[in-house]
């Protein structure tokens, strides 16, 4: 009886050691007597005792090898260390378990041979500015040469491209220089908007000064206008007040005679009276000396 119960543990055991419990985003390939029985996806499963085993769990999340810089040379013989990353994600484990063996150094040399192929047809220029085109070429034939192993290459990108420290120094220098005639360019484009923005200012002062002036020679002139209109108009209402009137020849040719005696108050030295006021001083005269 104790033999049985024993038994009986021992089974026990044995048939919870061989539970499994696949979990999310994972894939257990089963052999059964060595050969490949199936492939159990996520869920609760058991192994039969002796007969099957697990021969790979495999991942099937997306992955990222980083890969230590490579040596390449461009096509105009420059000799660089570039550094890969690849994006990559198993697909199907049964290929993927018995497609090659040691995948990740696979892909680490296909990805060396890949890169030193696609930078020889570059020159060093096109290397430094066509990242794009060679993380897509790149990408391209690894997917490609990766489907038989059960592996999809999702992205491919070049993390670091390390030219020769000479050539990064005259690259430096060249960069300098670059920046140096830009700057040039943006001071002298800078000197020339203020010289255009000072000229038009003076010309703007310019033509208000000349438009100010001009306004003022108007309203002088025209101040000068109002002023003799007034005067031509004071006149001839003097001279209409004077006809409506009707003076006597006798106080006009007083009145003419007060006008020349205004007249020779001035500066001028010689003085034409007509010989109308003479009648009237020689009659002034006559009436004074009747009077002594």
């Amino acid at each position: 009886m104790q033999i049985f119960l024993i038994v009986l543990l021992i089974l026990a055991i044995i048939i919870v050691t061989r539970i499994r419990i696949v979990q999310q985003a994972r894939a257990y390939v089963i052999e059964r007597l060595g050969a490949y029985k199936t492939t159990w996806g996520v869920g609760i499963h058991f192994l039969v005792p002796f007969i099957e085993r697990v021969a790979k769990v495999v991942s099937l999340k997306e992955q990222v090898a980083d890969f230590p810089p490579q040596p390449v040379i461009t096509k105009d013989n420059v000799t660089m260390q570039i550094d890969t990353v690849v994006y990559f994600q198993v697909t199907d484990p049964k290929l993927f378990t018995y497609g090659i063996e040691q995948p990740m150094i696979a892909i680490e040399n296909l990805s060396a041979t890949t890169l030193r192929n696609i930078i020889g047809e570059l020159e060093l220029d096109e290397c430094l500015t066509s990242r794009d085109v060679i993380n897509t070429k790149m990408r391209s034939i690894l997917d490609e040469a990766t489907d038989p192993w059960g592996i999809k290459v999702n992205r491919v990108e070049l993390k670091n491209i390390l030219p020769p420290e000479a050539i990064r120094n005259a690259m430096e220098k060249q960069m300098k220089a670059e920046r140096e005639r830009r700057e040039a360019i943006l001071r002298a484009e800078g000197e020339k908007q203020s010289a255009i923005l000072e000229a038009e200012g003076e010309k703007e002062a310019a033509i208000l000064r000349a438009d100010a002036k001009k306004q003022q020679q108007i309203l002088e002139a025209q101040g000068e206008a109002e002023a003799l209109l007034t005067v031509q108009r004071a006149t001839a209402e003097g001279i209409k007040l004077i006809n409506e009137a009707a003076p006597s020849d006798a106080v006009l040719k007083l009145k003419s005679l007060e006008a020349f005696a205004s007249a020779a108050n001035g500066s001028a030295n010689k003085i034409i009276i007509p010989s109308e006021i003479q009648g009237i001083a020689g009659l002034a005269e006559g009436v004074i000396s009747s009077v002594k």
